[in-house]
C-alpha cells in the first residue's frame, strides 16, 4: 500500500494559497488550504524504515498542517525539487540508516543553491555525537526518539518566528 494513502496524506499538490506575511495569496489559485503550514516529510537515501516518518506526518496533519509525504528512498535532488515546487514552509527528513552525515548536508546545500529559504528538521535514529555535526550543516533541529509532539511544536514555533500568519 502507498505510504501516503495509508496514513491519510497526499503525495502531490499543485500551487499554494499564500500564507506568509507579504504573500499575494488572493492571486494564487493553488489547491493548498490557506493558512496551513506546509511541511515536506521524506525518507532519504536507502532508508526504507517509514513508520516513524508516517507517525510524525500524521501528527503534523492532525495539528492542522498540510503534509507532503514523499516516502522512502528519495534523493536530495528530488526532495529539494519537491520543496521548491510545493512551496513548503519546512523540510523534514527522517534517517535511520546512518546516511544522515552524507545526505542531510547535501539537501541543505541544494536548498541554499536553489535559494529556498526554509528550515530543515531531522528526526530518526542518530548517534548523539552526530547531532552537532548535523546541526552545523544548517539543520534547525534534530529530534531523536519516538515522540512527535516536540517536532510539531518546534515547527509551529519556527514558522511563526519566520512570519507565518495563521488565519483568524
Amino acid at each position: 500500500m502507498d505510504g501516503a494513502r495509508d496514513c491519510g496524506l497526499r503525495n502531490v499538490s499543485h500551487g499554494r494559497a499564500g500564507t506568509r506575511e507579504g504573500d499575494r495569496g488572493s492571486e494564487d489559485t493553488g489547491m493548498a488550504e490557506e493558512g496551513k503550514i506546509r511541511v515536506l516529510i521524506s525518507k532519504i537515501g536507502f532508508d526504507g524504515h517509514v513508520r516513524g516518518a508516517k507517525m510524525v506526518a500524521t501528527a503534523l496533519r492532525e495539528a492542522g498542517m498540510e503534509v507532503i509525504y514523499l516516502g522512502p528512498f528519495q534523493t536530495p535532488e528530488k526532495i529539494v525539487r519537491t520543496a521548491m515546487q510545493e512551496d513548503v514552509d519546512v523540510v523534514g527528513l527522517s534517517c535511520h540508516c546512518g546516511e544522515h552525515l552524507t545526505y542531510v548536508p547535501e539537501v541543505v546545500r541544494l536548498l541554499r543553491e536553489g535559494q529556498v529559504d526554509v528550515p530543515v528538521v531531522v528526526g530518526g535514529i542518530l548517534p548523539k555525537e552526530d547531532i552537532p555535526r548535523v546541526k552545523a550543516a544548517g539543520v534547525a533541529e534534530v529530534f531523536v526518539g519516538t515522540l512527535a509532539a516536540p517536532a510539531v511544536e518546534f515547527i509551529r514555533e519556527i514558522c511563526e518566528k519566520r512570519g507565518f500568519v495563521m488565519p483568524q
